[in-house]
C-alpha cells in the first residue's frame, strides 16, 4: 500500500469524512452526522486553489466544531436542490474553468517562452456559473440559510448577478503573495469576538464591496506601505450580514495552509459557522 495514500485516508477518517473510491463517481462526499445537527456542503476547488488543499483545510475546521460537512467540486451539479438538504452553504473556488485545458497553474506569465508555443492553444477560461445557480444560491439564503464565502469565492460574483447580489462584493485582483496585516474593524460582531488582528503570508485580495459599510468586519493592510496598481496598501478584507431570513460572511484570506490555519482567522472561521448557523 502507498504510504501516503494510507496515512491521508487516516487523516480523512479522523476527521469525520468518508471516503469514495471515485470521487468523478461519486459528486458528494459526506460525513457521519446525526439526524438533528445542521448540514454543511462545500464547493471547493479550481485550477489555482487544489481541492485536497480545501478539502484537508474544511475537514479541520469542522471537526474542530463537531460539526460533519459534505463537499463537492462537481460544480455542474450545483443546483437548488442539491442546496435544499443543507443550512450551510460554503464556496471555496473561483468562477472559472478551462474547458481547453492549461499548461500548469503558474505557466500562463511564461507561455510565450517555449520554443513551440505555436503548437498549444492559449489558454483560456470560461465562466461555470449559470444564472440559474446563482439564483439558487440567493434563494437559498433569503429562505433563511447560510453562505460562507471565503478568498476567492468573490471571483464568482464576475459573472452572476444574483450571486454578487447575496455575496456581497466581488473580487477586484491581488498582487503577488507577500506579507500583510488583517485588522478586526469591528470586535464587537459575533464572528470577530475573542479574535485579534494578524500577519499572515497570503494573497492580499482586492475586494469591491456592494453592501453597508457598517458590516464590514476585516480589513487588509500592507504595513510596508506597498500598493496594488491604484487601490492603495490596503481593502476590505471580511464583510457579514443578513439577508432575508439568512446570514452571509466573506473573509479574504486563504491561498495557503499558513493563511488558513493562522490561529486568530481560524477563530474567525469557527465564529462564522456558528453565527452562520445560529449557534450562538
Amino acid at each position: 500500500m502507498n504510504p501516503t495514500k494510507s496515512r491521508r485516508r487516516k487523516f480523512l477518517r479522523n476527521a469525520g469524512i468518508g471516503l469514495t473510491s471515485a470521487f468523478s463517481s461519486a459528486p458528494l462526499l459526506h460525513s457521519s452526522r446525526s439526524p438533528s445537527e445542521p448540514r454543511t456542503v462545500a464547493l471547493i476547488g479550481d485550477r489555482y486553489h487544489n481541492a485536497d488543499f480545501i478539502q484537508v483545510v474544511l475537514a479541520r475546521l469542522f471537526k474542530s466544531l463537531n460539526l460533519p460537512f459534505d463537499f463537492t467540486t462537481d460544480y455542474e451539479k450545483f443546483s437548488a436542490k442539491l442546496l435544499a438538504d443543507y443550512q450551510l452553504f460554503v464556496c471555496f473556488r473561483d468562477g472559472m474553468v478551462w474547458p481547453n485545458g492549461y499548461l500548469g497553474p503558474d505557466s500562463y506569465p511564461y507561455s510565450g517562452d517555449l520554443e513551440n508555443a505555436d503548437d498549444y492553444p492559449a489558454s483560456k477560461p470560461e465562466n461555470w456559473i449559470t444564472e440559474t445557480q446563482g439564483r439558487a444560491v440567493k434563494e437559498f439564503v433569503e429562505n433563511g440559510g447560510g453562505f460562507y464565502a471565503l478568498h476567492n469565492a468573490s471571483h464568482i460574483s464576475l459573472s452572476s448577478k444574483d450571486y454578487r447580489d447575496v455575496m456581497g462584493g466581488a473580487f477586484d485582483g491581488h498582487p503577488p503573495v507577500r506579507p500583510f496585516k488583517v485588522r478586526i474593524t469591528n470586535p464587537d460582531h459575533p464572528i470577530t469576538r475573542g479574535a485579534s488582528d494578524f500577519m499572515v503570508t497570503d494573497e492580499q485580495h482586492y475586494l469591491a464591496y456592494d453592501k453597508d459599510p457598517k458590516d464590514v468586519i476585516l480589513r487588509s493592510e500592507n504595513l510596508d506601505g506597498l500598493r496594488y496598481e491604484n487601490k492603495g496598501a490596503g481593502s476590505v478584507a471580511g464583510w457579514a450580514y443578513d439577508y432575508g431570513k439568512g446570514r452571509v460572511a466573506f473573509t479574504a484570506p486563504g491561498h495557503n495552509l499558513h493563511a488558513m490555519w493562522q490561529p486568530e482567522y481560524v477563530k474567525l472561521q469557527q465564529n462564522a459557522v456558528r453565527w452562520l448557523l445560529r449557534m450562538n
